[in-house]
């Protein structure tokens, strides 16, 4: 691999120009199929094989109303008043008028219908019923329905719009991505002391970015993709591509410090540090990916778009970078004595000092602080991370509501008042279907009787009359639980219904099934509660296997492992403490509180492994060249993770500034996403990596390099950082070898 990237390397510093084309030709072809032929996001849920989603594919044949999506207009008269009575009843009934001659809708039920008048008569609730799903009801309708809805607010009356037609409004990019991403330009700048050499991974990255998002939106009418699928490849793909350019750069100035030939350099650059990122980038792409595993398809669409996008961040690193390199030329060279010049010769390890070693940076000076008492290190840091873990045993997950929209917003708004004035299970009832084979009057019977079966059980506090579907005995029942759609009572109320289906259909003849908004998300957040152990162990188990090849070791893979994990736990007890316990909430403007997204933890742990193995080969591979030079364990530490520890602190600021360039975005699957993975490579990068790792290297000493030679036989010898064409490249360029 390391001598066909070398290879790839010199084409394209020698082709640039031709390299460019191509990417910008493969830009260009993608907007145009996007204008030509995008579609729509789809942010809608579904869980293949759930009982709630094959209700549901039945209700779209027999009462498409019931199976697609809907609005809700609330109306709120002033204290005293009551909204049943002049002029409140009419201007509520002129505004539906009005409702009712807007496009897409199929139905406008009344208050009166639905029996949505509050007890004090204070609020009142109409809905708008859509045939069709939240991704194919136009923005253009919606803004209708809420310009016909609040012409009652001449009339003295408060109006809101909300329903599920109301969601996720996905991809964003505002003043905090920006922000993110001029620090990581700062970070770049300080790392290289050039603005050239600092704007190269951020050109490199954004036209990658473009690729990988316009790309993803060229498939939307072959496939359902969602507005959070494409914010995380846009996410991912901008982080990785910065970091990937930013290792292969760095290595590049470092061998042109030395004064290495600037072609030659690039090829060798491509073939070593190029060698790790297509590791890296390797390991992330097959985490996402066994996303697909899960059965899941928004999660499918979500873990193989991210995937793409680092894909191609890797393709762009790999041939892109050394084309602007090529156009760069000799003016990335280190100014003789700048700052840049001697930590370039330092990373090099072609330092001043005596041996060679160069100057003792601020990372070697960390790394010598923690291997000093290392047993120290290591109890003061696992201890600290299993007490940020401590929240994530009371972890619940499930996918958010309105209740979590931004406040002031008029999704949060109705949600809210249908909270305080019908009780939260109003905001997200559930559907039975029951199906008999009585037809006629025993067929309306029957379907009064599970009704009368459903309001017996606890936790219900209202059950609509049974509405016939175009189906010959079979209709649907709305049931209003006592508690809110993310509320666990809701869950258990699901989960008794589907108990007692066998006793109603004893009873009644009836087959119920239960379905809806609500139980579809139930069932998502419980296929993904399932899944996220064995995807655990994928994981766990591939990092083992991968770091065992890499660095002919027990101990390094176990302790990389181990701290993955730590990593990992700490993160989602964070992200507990603050968007579920509400510690620091209101500071840090999270909504509402409330489960945690129930893709959460398995999108951290597919992201946080690449990173975490990124960060290890790039730190540890130096411990190891060390070791093998020198035989000397403890020495190797400090000495062979110091030329690294600038690059990985500046990658690791990097990713972290993109990821918080998305938290302060309102969209509740976005934001707690945004924090876990920018929180998760800080504890990964500087607790563990550049902590905890070279604590336990010093404490095993010589240990940390054995494997048994059955091991040894048996796997691959995998040359990562492609030692081999580096040591040729540098012979060939007159540079000593290390």
């Amino acid at each position: 691999m390391s001598v066909l990237l070398h290879r790839i390397g010199r084409t394209a510093y020698h082709r640039r120009k031709t390299v460019l084309a191509v990417w910008l030709v493969i830009l260009a072809a993608l907007v145009a199929c996007v204008a030509a032929f995008g579609g729509r996001l789809d942010d809608t849920f579904s869980v293949p094989g759930a009982q709630s989603q094959q209700a549901l594919n039945t209700l779209k044949k027999t009462l498409p109303a019931a199976s697609g999506t809907n609005a809700q207009i609330v109306y709120t008269v002033p204290r005293g008043k009551d909204v049943t009575k002049p002029p409140y009843a009419t201007a509520i009934a002129d505004s539906l008028a009005k409702v009712a001659r807007t496009p897409q809708q199929d139905a406008v039920i009344t208050p009166q219908q639905a029996h949505t008048v509050s007890p004090d008569h204070s609020a009142a609730v109409a809905q708008v019923q859509y045939p069709l799903q939240r991704a194919e009801v136009k923005q253009s309708s919606l803004d209708a329905v809420e310009a016909a809805a609040r012409t009652a607010k001449a009339d003295g009356l408060s109006v809101s719009v909300g329903g599920t037609a109301y969601g996720s409004r996905g991809v964003q990019v505002g003043p905090g991505e920006m922000i993110g991403v001029v620090v990581a330009l700062a970070v770049l700048v300080i790392t290289f002391g050039s603005l050239l050499a600092a704007g190269m991974p951020l050109v490199s990255a954004l036209l990658g970015v473009g690729v990988a998002l316009v790309g993803l939106m060229a498939l939307t009418p072959l496939v359902s993709v969602s507005s959070t699928a494409v914010t995380l490849a846009l996410m991912l793909g901008l982080a990785v591509g910065i970091d990937y350019a930013l290792f292969i750069l760095s290595r590049h100035r470092s061998q042109l410090a030395r004064g290495m030939e600037p072609r030659e350099s690039a090829a060798l650059a491509n073939s070593t540090a190029g060698s790790a990122v297509v590791f890296a980038g390797s390991t992330v792409i097959i985490a996402l990916a066994a996303l697909s595993v899960i059965g899941i398809p928004f999660l499918t669409v979500m873990g193989l778009g991210a995937a793409g996008a680092v894909l191609i961040a890797v393709l762009v690193a790999l041939t892109l970078l050394p084309a602007l390199a090529g156009f760069a030329g000799e003016r990335l060279v280190p100014k003789p004595g700048s700052r840049a010049a001697l930590r370039a010769r330092a990373a090099a390890g072609d330092g001043d000092d005596e041996g060679g070693r160069g100057r003792d940076t601020m990372g070697a000076r960390w790394i010598r602080f923690a291997t000093a008492k290392p047993l120290l290190t290591v109890v003061a840091v696992v201890g600290a991370l299993v007490v940020a873990a401590l929240p994530a045993g009371d972890l619940r997950l499930g996918l958010p509501d309105n209740g979590s929209a931004a406040k002031g917003s008029s999704e949060r708004v109705a949600y809210d008042t249908i909270s305080d004035h019908f009780g939260p299970g109003f905001n997200g009832p559930l559907l039975v279907l029951a199906d008999g084979p009585a037809t006629g009057p025993a067929a309306q019977r029957a379907a009064l009787g599970v009704a009368k079966e459903l309001h017996g059980l606890p936790g219900v506090v209202a059950v609509a009359p049974p509405q016939p579907t175009k189906a010959a005995g079979q209709s649907v029942i709305q049931v209003v639980p006592a508690g809110g759609p993310e509320d666990q009572r809701t869950t258990d109320l699901v989960n008794v219904i589907r108990d007692k289906a066998g006793a109603i259909h004893t009873a009644t003849g009836e087959t119920v099934s239960v379905t809806g908004t609500t139980a579809v998300n139930i069932d998502v957040s419980n296929r993904l509660r399932d899944s996220l152990l064995p995807y655990l162990g994928i994981v766990v188990g591939l990092s083992l296997i991968l770091l065992m090849i890499v660095f002919r070791s027990l101990v390094v893979p176990v302790k990389a492992t181990g701290g993955f994990l730590l990593s990992v736990a700490a993160s989602l007890g964070l992200v507990v403490a603050l968007f579920q316990w509400g510690w620091l909430a209101d500071a840090l403007g999270v909504a509402r509180t409330g489960p945690v997204v129930s893709f959460l933890p398995i999108i951290l742990i597919g992201v946080l492994f690449g990173l975490a193995m990124d960060y290890e080969v790039f730190l540890v591979s130096g411990v190891r060249e060390e070791w093998v030079r020198t035989g000397r364990a403890k020495e190797a530490v400090v000495d062979g993770a110091r030329h690294n520890t600038r690059v990985v602190t500046a990658a690791a600021l990097i990713m972290f500034t993109v990821f918080a360039g998305f938290f302060p975005t309102d969209d509740a699957f976005i934001k707690p996403i945004a924090f876990s993975l920018g929180v998760g490579v800080l504890l990964d990068a500087f607790a563990v990596r550049m902590t905890l790792v070279p604590a336990i290297l010093a404490l095993v000493g010589r240990a940390a390099w054995w494997l048994p030679r059955p091991l040894e036989r048996l796997l691959p010898n995998l040359d990562v950082e492609g030692s081999g064409p580096a040591a040729d490249g540098e012979r060939a360029a007159g540079v000593p070898v290390r």
